[in-house]
């Protein structure tokens, strides 16, 4: 089979969706199947034997940090240069438009898969009398498409009373030998803790933006200077966070990758995560695998990740109580050693092979209701010339 990837993210990018699509394309190429990616130009041209074409990118007002791919005829080009049997869009918001829209033109088997909760997002850019608008536009994009996927099962609620078509999950997974707790190492530890390794050392992974809700966690550290928090990444509030976290136990690592950033992990204490915007985040099995307790914001999504007082703990979002609470019953020792042992077994549990294994399946699946929608239009076809 050949597949034709079309994604809003991509290498040197490091997010969540790039490292799903990293270890979809390993699996499909040792499959011996082709894949060609279509993604923003950032100097990347293969990966695992896999063709990257790069697309025109630009910069947004408002996220500087990143580059972006507008819609562009030219995917429309590639797709007739490489002729896929099946066109998969990531993410379609931007050239993912185009992704859908030619697949559509060229009739290609479509599949969506859909991994930020942009409608979600407008609540922290001021932008939420858009909301509607903005869920008729993804819905429109996304029921383009023979099969749609997404990464949770609360979000396919979701999907599903916003009338999206077709929607299955892609399971979670991740780099169960890559993050382990065995990359402990007392050097990163007193780099993150910013020179004060006896504190209780908190790390927040991922991008430094509104939707992250970062700030909630200012109050935990005016309260407690027994406690260091390490951010590790980039974004576009990165020099509000650095402000409004001044004079405070924290420290900005920006980007790591690799074994720094498997070392990062294993070295806290535990993870972070105040969000409430996510589909999934992977980073939450990213740090169970480092065998790091998860402290997280409750969401659908983190729900079905993290159980309370066996893998992590839970708090409120909006409570910073709830939060502060969460944090002390990290003391029991007993309790920590139980949670740490248990993010661990809990993250084996998920490795890349069965979500790798699944996207193969779904493009089968993909081919097959193609197929079945196409002799449905001719026998229609059929009717209508006969009558």
């Amino acid at each position: 089979m050949k597949i034709a990837i079309i994604t809003e993210t991509f290498l040197p990018s490091t997010d969540g969706v790039v490292t799903r699509l990293k270890e979809a394309i390993k699996y499909l190429r040792k499959q011996q199947h082709e894949v060609v990616v279509i993604a923003p130009d950032l100097g990347v041209t293969e990966y695992e034997g896999a063709i990257v074409e790069g697309v025109k990118t630009t910069k947004m007002p408002f996220y500087r940090s990143k580059e972006f791919s507008m819609p562009q005829r030219r995917v429309k080009d590639l797709l007739m240069k490489h002729d896929p049997d099946l066109v998969h869009v990531v993410n379609p918001a931007l050239v993912g438009v185009s992704g859908v829209y030619y697949a559509d033109k060229l009739d290609y088997p479509l599949i969506a898969s859909y991994h930020t909760h942009v409608p979600k997002y407008l609540d922290y850019y001021r932008l939420y009398p858009f909301k509607p608008l903005v869920w008729w536009y993804f819905r429109k994009l996304h029921n383009y498409a023979d099969v749609n996927l997404c990464t949770s099962k609360a979000i396919k609620k979701e999907l599903d009373e916003k009338n999206f078509h077709n929607v299955s999950v892609w399971d979670r997974g991740v780099a169960i030998d890559h993050y382990h707790p065995h990359h402990k190492n007392e050097q990163m530890r007193n780099r993150l803790s910013g020179g004060k390794p006896e504190n209780k050392l908190l790390v927040f992974v991922g991008r430094l933006a509104p939707e992250k809700e970062i700030h909630k966690i200012r109050p935990l550290l005016e309260q407690r200077d027994d406690i260091s928090l390490a951010f590790v990444g980039d974004g576009p509030v990165k020099q509000e966070l650095e402000e409004t976290f001044k004079g405070t136990n924290t420290v900005f690592t920006g980007l790591l990758h690799g074994e720094e950033l498997a070392q990062a992990f294993s070295s806290s204490d535990a993870l972070i995560f105040p969000s409430v915007t996510e589909t999934l985040g992977l980073v939450i099995l990213e740090a169970m695998a480092s065998g790091l307790p998860v402290i997280a914001a409750k969401s659908g999504p983190t729900m079905e990740q993290v159980e309370d007082g066996k893998t992590g703990l839970l708090f409120e979002n909006e409570n910073t109580d709830s939060m502060i609470e969460a944090i002390q019953r990290l003391e029991d020792e007993e309790l920590y050693r139980k949670l740490c042992k248990n993010a661990r077994l809990e993250a084996e549990k998920y490795s890349w092979q069965k979500p790798s294994e699944q996207i193969l399946e779904y493009y089968h699946k993909t081919l097959k209701v193609f197929e079945e929608s196409a002799a449905t239009a001719s026998k229609k076809t059929k009717v209508k010339v006969t009558e």
